[in-house]
């Protein structure tokens, strides 16, 4: 069901006027589930609560980041990100330990009462947010659906990111649960508060490192941070096929709330830079959560398949395969789609006009990040800077025109070049064209 319902969920949230009213509905429908499981406890009351919280939780998570996206706009949505990471990390983490001393004091039936009771304050912070913020954002580019479904659906980079998010999850999900059992085989004494350890350390990872992530998407760029991601989660596969020592395992169960901060932060914001004008990012949230749904659901199954045939170093080593090409996936094809600085935009503005459209070694180039004194050039400058830049040039032949560069620079502290200088820059273009051809 919750996999159903996440394109239509996030259609939904497009389509409606109020954002604010979709969350309130959806808190109150998690909170009549929660009562309905505590009140009525029969298998088919069960199952239409599991039905019920299924869709709210579907529209939940869209709707509150088109919330985020309302009231900040694109400009600030990484940090907003960043600080919903570290308040949904210190909220899960309070309510887990909340529901434990309920169902350990009180009642297992308590636990679905506390749940239904949290909707309150949910609720009242909702109700507080102004209207006018979240229906008239900050940013213009946040309209009604200017795109259709279709052509939405057929973004290649939507569509790339996606395939991304799923074999993250692919091989994310199942680790935590086999190390769970391999964990309650070796130690069963201990096994409960290893586990719980292994869920606590990474909220806590995520609570003090969202907030980081969302300050430097913009600076850094999406596509480093998504390569952060995996190679944290393969390193993470990898040392669980060889570590058994339960203090090191909660050790490296951190390396998941890496990944989770890192994800948590940069999956909204590469949807919203996709989807951005189109008035369609809740349905691209709801694509990407159809693919987290699909590789969650097949990643405990293909695990569990290769633990009990081959064992579990192979099953683990399989997982961070998987992580693996999820890594080479987003190097090859997803390009960055953070915002243009504008000190690379003119020479990647000549890369477009040279070559007809980016290439992937421009791709890459339009991360870098220029020298602290750049200096400002123009004319024939320009032009060999940028084939140094874009082509395969011998090192030596760039570090002598970095050297002839800075002597210009230090000489002309403005960064503009006179004709004086042009004929210098130009002298010396001739003359290390003369000595590599010698």
């Amino acid at each position: 069901m919750a996999l159903a319902c996440q394109m239509p969920g996030g259609a939904l949230v497009d389509a409606v006027r109020s954002a604010r009213l979709v969350a309130i509905l959806a808190v109150a429908a998690i909170c009549l589930s929660a009562l309905a499981l505590a009140i009525w406890p029969s298998f088919l009351v069960v199952m239409a609560a599991r039905v019920l919280h299924a869709g709210a939780s579907c529209v939940l998570g869209p709707v509150i980041a088109a919330i985020s996206l309302g009231l900040v706009g694109h400009a600030a949505l990484g940090a907003r990100l960043g600080r919903n990471a570290r308040f949904a990390s210190i909220g899960n983490g309070f309510a887990a330990a909340a529901m434990g001393i309920a169902g350990y004091l009180v009642s297992n039936q308590a636990v679905f009462f506390l749940t239904a009771a949290l909707a309150a304050p949910a609720i009242l912070a909702l109700a507080r947010i102004r209207t006018g913020d979240v229906e008239r954002p900050q940013d213009a580019d946040v309209a009604p659906a200017t795109t259709t479904v279709r052509k939405m659906l057929s973004d290649r980079r939507l569509l790339v990111f996606a395939g991304c998010i799923l074999l993250f999850q692919l091989a994310n999900a199942a680790m935590l649960p086999l190390m769970g059992g391999i964990l309650t085989l070796r130690s069963s004494q201990w096994a409960s508060t290893l586990i719980g350890a292994c869920i606590v350390v990474p909220q806590l990872v995520v609570a003090g490192f969202a907030p980081w992530v969302g300050r430097v998407a913009d600076s850094w760029g999406r596509r480093p941070l998504l390569l952060f991601c995996f190679v944290a989660l393969a390193l993470r596969g990898a040392l669980f096929a060889f570590v058994t020592d339960p203090y090191l395992i909660v050790a490296v169960q951190t390396l998941d709330g890496v990944s989770a901060a890192v994800l948590g932060v940069t999956v909204p914001l590469v949807v919203a830079d996709i989807t951005r004008g189109t008035g369609r990012f809740n349905l691209g949230l709801g694509v990407v959560g159809s693919a987290v749904g699909i590789g969650a659901a097949l990643s405990t199954t293909l695990a569990g398949y290769a633990i009990d045939h081959f064992g579990s170093s192979v099953a683990f080593f399989s997982l961070a395969f998987i992580a693996a090409c999820g890594l080479a996936l987003v190097w090859l094809l997803l390009p960055e789609t953070g915002p243009m600085r504008s000190d690379r935009a003119p020479w990647l503005e000549f890369c477009r006009k040279r070559r007809g459209g980016l290439h992937r070694s421009e791709c890459c180039y339009a991360q870098f990040r220029p020298r602290r004194n750049a200096v400002t050039f123009s004319g024939r400058a320009v032009k060999f800077l940028a084939i140094i830049s874009v082509e395969r040039v011998p090192a030596e032949l760039q570090r002598r025109f970095s050297r002839c560069m800075n002597l210009v620079a230090r000489a002309q502290p403005t960064g503009e070049f006179r004709p004086k200088w042009k004929r210098l820059v130009a002298t010396a273009i001739v003359r290390l064209r003369f000595s590599l051809a010698t």
